[in-house]
């Protein structure tokens, strides 16, 4: 094995990925790592630039300018090593449609390099983890998106990779569908690094704790959801309702301003008399709420109402991208 075989700690590695479609770019320097065992969730519009990535990491484009390694392979001198240790399940399904589940399954295997006792292990497992034993012996061109999708799935696993591509892993999925394979990713990222890429925004939520977001061809964003949130400037907010009148409503405020966390605190208009309300914003992810109940009881507030309004990642997304999300 040479030098450039050796393997790195990171499971994925990209730097200055560019690629260029004739006059088009379709990625510009485009650089990230990935840690062996993350989930990383690649979030973009349509046409952002989320497949031309997956494809190149998964040697099926060569980039224009730029580097990568996978499972510490260089996909451009150790594309065969690259392969080997991939799953991917891409945008569209690389299925045979006159083929059954079963023989579908088998003939990847086989070219996978797996023997037939431990192909029929694999054939087993995928089977069930992508919930199709019930269309196992039907042609693939009878089968709907969503099991055809899960068909694809079941492709991408089948010979126990340690690193799992997923372009779009849900499309075509009805709700519960979706919600399985969810719980399947969980569960396989506890053995295996995963990337996986949606313009769906609540995939991100449930699916990641880490997302880059890329843009134009371009990551603008790398990080949690909570530092996304907190890098364009987003506030938590506490709506809070108490029995009173003036003015209290100032001493209170004064209280609030002194709680860590908190950034700002807005006198607002109460909804009824002998109340007051008022808004408070503070940094994502502080617990501001049990110190402003300590307050309340040391203060002999009569609190009516309290309401807790979190930012969202399509709030922090929307202003990332400077234009929302397309169709």
């Amino acid at each position: 094995m040479t030098d450039s075989t050796a393997k790195s700690e990171a499971a994925v590695q990209t730097v200055g990925l560019t690629m260029r479609f004739g006059p088009v770019k379709a990625l510009e320097n485009v650089t990230f790592t990935v840690q062996k065992g993350e989930i990383l969730g690649m979030l973009g519009r349509n046409g952002a630039g989320k497949t031309t990535t997956m494809r190149i990491l998964t040697t099926y484009l060569v980039p224009t300018a730029g580097s990568a390694r996978v499972a510490g392979f260089d996909i451009l001198t150790d594309s065969l090593e690259v392969r080997r240790r991939i799953g991917y399940l891409p945008e569209s399904v690389p299925v045979y449609a006159e083929m059954e589940v079963r023989d579908y399954l088998r003939f990847v295997g086989r070219g996978r390099g797996l023997g037939r006792e431990h192909l029929r292990g694999r054939m087993d497992y995928v089977v069930d983890k992508c919930d199709i034993r019930t269309v196992y012996r039907r042609p693939i061109g009878e089968l709907s998106k969503g099991f055809r999708q899960r068909v694809a799935m079941a492709q991408a696993l089948i010979h126990d990779p340690e690193i799992l591509i997923l372009d779009e892993p849900t499309s075509g999925l009805d709700p519960i569908q979706i919600q399985g394979v969810r719980a399947l990713v969980r569960e396989l990222a506890q053995t295996k690094t995963i990337i996986f890429s949606t313009h769906i925004l609540q995939e991100i939520e449930v699916m990641t704790k880490r997302v880059v977001v890329i843009d134009g061809g371009r990551l603008v964003a790398d990080g949690s959801v909570e530092n996304l949130i907190r890098t364009v400037g987003l506030t938590s907010r506490v709506r809070l309702l108490i029995e009173g009148s003036k003015p209290a409503d100032a001493k209170i405020a004064e209280s609030l301003r002194g709680v860590k966390g908190v950034r700002d605190v807005k006198i607002s208009e109460a909804d009824r008399p002998e109340t007051l309300a008022f808004e408070v914003t503070s940094e994502p992810g502080e617990r501001v709420i049990p110190a402003i109940m300590a307050d309340a009881l040391q203060g002999a507030w009569r609190v009516i109402d309290l309401r807790v309004e979190e930012p969202r990642l399509e709030e922090a997304f929307s202003r990332l991208v400077r234009g929302g999300m397309s169709s």
